[in-house]
């Protein structure tokens, strides 16, 4: 009965020794911890500056669009003329083809 109480007991003691953590465990979880935080605060760094990044791009693109609207837009007015020049052109040639 006592060797048994005793390898009772020493089975107890063996899991409630090996079983808690000690302070190299602690230490180990702690530094993990910390990397993890640094990480985690790398990648929101990271992801702020993609999203500045990506703002400017959105305004040079913006910018871009606007020159080319404006581009156009003289374009079309350039073609305006051309055509009111064209039609008078016409005009003067149709009159003096009457004479």
């Amino acid at each position: 009965m006592k060797s048994l109480l005793m390898i009772v007991v020493m089975v107890v003691l063996s899991g409630i020794i090996g079983g808690c953590a000690t302070k190299g465990d602690l230490a180990r979880v702690q530094d993990q911890e910390r990397l993890i935080g640094s990480k985690a605060d790398q990648a929101a760094q990271d992801a702020q500056s993609a999203k500045t990044a990506a703002d400017q791009a959105t305004l040079k693109a913006n910018e871009a669009a606007a020159r080319a609207e404006e581009a156009v837009r003289r374009a079309e007015e350039r073609e305006r003329i051309a055509d009111e020049r064209t039609a008078r052109a016409d005009a003067a040639f149709q009159r003096s083809m009457r004479k």
